[in-house]
């Protein structure tokens, strides 16, 4: 009898922008939303990480927003909560900004935005397939 082997490429169509800051979650939302015109808000759940069994592993703050008229989605996740990382190879990274729908939105243009509000340190663009752990990311 034949073997069959199922390969899955992760087709990851968003961005990763990470966030430095030495605010908490909401001020940084309000931030956003204040200078770039965003709706950012808070879901109802938080961004759960399930481990093997669907044990959760860790939980992070999340935010979101769809903009209908331009068909984008924004997701605002915590990288760090209860001492665990989404990204753990980017533990240096407060947040994430995920753009749903990549190509959209023109992202060194967001970039500079970003970087010019006060409470954001800094701001950097990730390729989705130079991360290890992006497929957390896929919503």
């Amino acid at each position: 009898m034949a073997k069959y082997t199922l390969s899955l490429e992760d087709d990851f169509n968003f961005d990763i922008i990470g966030l430095c800051s030495h605010q908490g979650d909401y001020r940084v939302c309000w931030s956003i939303n204040e200078h770039m015109g965003l709706r950012l808000r808070k879901s109802i759940e938080p961004f759960m990480v399930s481990g093997k069994n669907g044990v959760v592993n860790s939980s992070h703050s999340f935010y979101e927003w769809e903009d209908e008229d331009e068909s984008v989605i924004y997701y605002f996740i915590q990288n760090k909560s209860m001492g665990k990382f989404l990204i753990p190879e980017k533990s240096q990274i407060d947040f994430f900004l995920v753009i749903k729908e990549a190509g959209v939105v023109d992202v060194d243009n967001l970039l500079a935005q970003l970087k010019s509000i006060p409470s954001i340190l800094t701001a950097f663009s990730f390729d989705p397939y130079d991360l290890k752990s992006a497929n957390k990311l896929i919503f």
